[in-house]
């Protein structure tokens, strides 16, 4: 069977590419795929006819600040639609007005860990906002969690401290409330809250994930060998009784919740 020749090839030797709907310059009447339509892509000899008809004198100059630089034919940007340089051609070599900017790494860890709270806690009242009901929330949260923490029963309530610990995703429970001796390590607290969560706790296997205390504001994993004390203390990112801490199974390479996407639900 016969092969349909359908379209035409883009008249650019280097190109030759066959387009479907190829495009037909008004200036010089030549046949380009989409890539090559532009005069100046193609480097459309009605254009340099023009320039030469002028003395050499027609010139489109750049429009990036302080550069003196010229071009002979249009190198225009298909974003901003300006006239740039070769050397400024590019989205990020003229600081593009329309150039998609990454959120910065600890904002987008921030949202994301709010997520994760956000998923595993029960719909908030609408009331009042503001710092004294945000402290009154607060007192009412370390009540609540005081009335149905587990722990230690043995220690003394000065060397209790009181959280909510979002459990893994693969657990059953969502959260659940814990109370921990304020002296203790981040290891100890996550081996202790593992005992408590009926988690599996690898974390003496050298190549299996293990299970990290994560902070609910940063996501970042806390160091194990640091105490409980210390980080109620923490002058900059304090955790505090009746807050809330993450607890996941994380890579031996990971150190922040930012690469466990997956662990927020769709």
């Amino acid at each position: 069977m016969a092969e349909i020749d359908i379209g035409s090839h883009c008249q650019i030797d280097t190109c030759n590419q066959q387009d479907f709907l190829p495009f037909v310059c008004a200036s010089c009447s030549g046949i380009f795929c989409l890539e090559h339509r532009s005069r100046a892509s193609h480097s459309c000899p009605e254009v340099q006819r023009e320039c030469q008809t002028s003395g050499g004198s027609s010139s489109y100059p750049c429009s990036f600040q302080d550069c003196k630089g010229k071009e002979l034919l249009p190198v225009i940007c298909p974003q901003c639609e300006n006239h740039f340089c070769l050397a400024h051609r590019h989205q990020d070599d003229h600081k593009c007005v329309k150039l998609e900017t990454p959120k910065p790494r600890m904002a987008a860890t921030k949202e994301l860990v709010q997520r994760i709270v956000e998923s595993k806690s029960a719909p908030a009242k609408k009331g009042r906002k503001g710092a004294k009901n945000s402290a009154t929330a607060a007192k009412v949260a370390l009540m609540k969690l005081k009335l149905h923490a587990v722990g230690d029963k043995g220690l003394p309530q000065t060397e209790r401290t009181y959280l909510q610990v979002h459990l893994p995703k693969e657990s059953d429970d969502s959260s659940k409330p814990m109370f921990f001796c304020s002296k203790w390590s981040v290891g100890k607290v996550v081996d202790y809250a593992a005992t408590l969560a009926s988690l599996k706790n690898n974390n003496n296997v050298l190549a299996a994930k293990k299970l990290r205390l994560c902070h609910p504001q940063t996501g970042e994993a806390l160091r194990m060998d640091d105490t409980l004390q210390s980080l109620l203390a923490h002058p900059e990112t304090p955790l505090y009784s009746g807050g809330n801490v993450i607890l996941e199974y994380l890579d031996n390479e990971t150190t922040s919740l930012e690469n466990v996407l997956e662990y927020v639900p769709e």
